[in-house]
């Protein structure tokens, strides 16, 4: 191994030695499950980034007092997630986590930013076309009336998350292709004196065309998570038709239900 092979697995071998994890052993929650559980943690708080290595098991057993088996099942549980490969002639190793985002009227983008999973956007078509019935009557504008068309891929640490692709009045805002690959659409909104205030949103799921899955690097037929928003000024206005399509194996919608009073 080279100096600097030895020195990257050195690097990846502190990250997760510098890990504390508390198992509870009198606990009725399995032992496997604990570890699983903070492991899975610290790979979506950063703790441990795409790429670390996690060790091989022996030593993880023994550093953390637990069997083979117990370090096994959780590490496993962990590969069924996405959150853990494992790759002949280099061990067990972090890849990129799971996207998780809560059901609020934000932005991909901001999200993601917030989440520190470094967000970045290829605009795939920036053009004024004309208004279909569906659009239109979504938007609020009469059918065949100019509506902006943008398709984008959004990514996270190189890889696609999301095909996204929305519609918006024409005379909203100037929606230059090269500020839409640096930032996201609700910040340029924002910055453009408009007020986001509510959305109209479906969530679904479908299998991916052979054109998506080329985009988002997944099989045809591939499951895909949908979301159709649209979302509305603090007048009431129709300010943007949003259906995006997002890899299953990336990404996530997080729920919080509540009981009625």
């Amino acid at each position: 191994m080279t100096a600097h092979g030895q020195a990257a697995r050195a690097a990846n071998a502190s990250a997760f030695d510098g890990i504390q994890f508390a198992l509870d052993r009198g606990s009725p929650i399995p032992l496997y499950y604990q570890f699983a559980q903070q492991l899975e943690s610290a790979i979506e708080h950063g703790a441990l980034a795409p790429g670390n290595l996690l060790g091989n098991e022996l030593d993880i057993a023994a550093r953390l007092g637990l069997s083979r088996p117990t370090v096994r099942q959780a590490i496993q549980s962990l590969v069924d997630k996405g959150l853990l490969v494992r790759r002949r002639g280099v061990g067990t190793q972090v890849v990129h986590s799971q996207v998780k985002r809560p059901l609020e009227l934000s932005s991909l983008y901001d999200d993601l930013a917030d989440t520190g999973q470094s967000p970045a956007t290829r605009v795939l078509r920036n053009e004024v076309q004309r208004a279909s019935a569906d659009v239109a009557a979504t938007l609020g504008i009469p059918e065949g009336g100019d509506v902006m068309v943008l398709e984008r891929l959004r990514l996270t640490h190189g890889e696609p998350v999301a095909y996204l692709c929305n519609y918006l009045p024409a005379s909203l805002l100037d929606l230059d292709t090269a500020r839409l690959e640096a930032t996201g659409l609700y910040r340029m909104m924002r910055a453009a004196g408009i007020t986001l205030h509510s959305a109209r949103q479906t969530v679904g799921a479908r299998s991916a065309t052979s054109e998506e899955g080329e985009l988002l690097e997944e099989p045809a037929g591939a499951a895909l998570l949908t979301m159709r928003r649209t979302a509305y000024d603090d007048t009431g206005r129709a300010v943007e038709y949003g259906t995006h399509v997002y890899r299953a194996t990336r990404y996530a919608f997080d729920f919080q239900l509540l009981v009625r009073p």
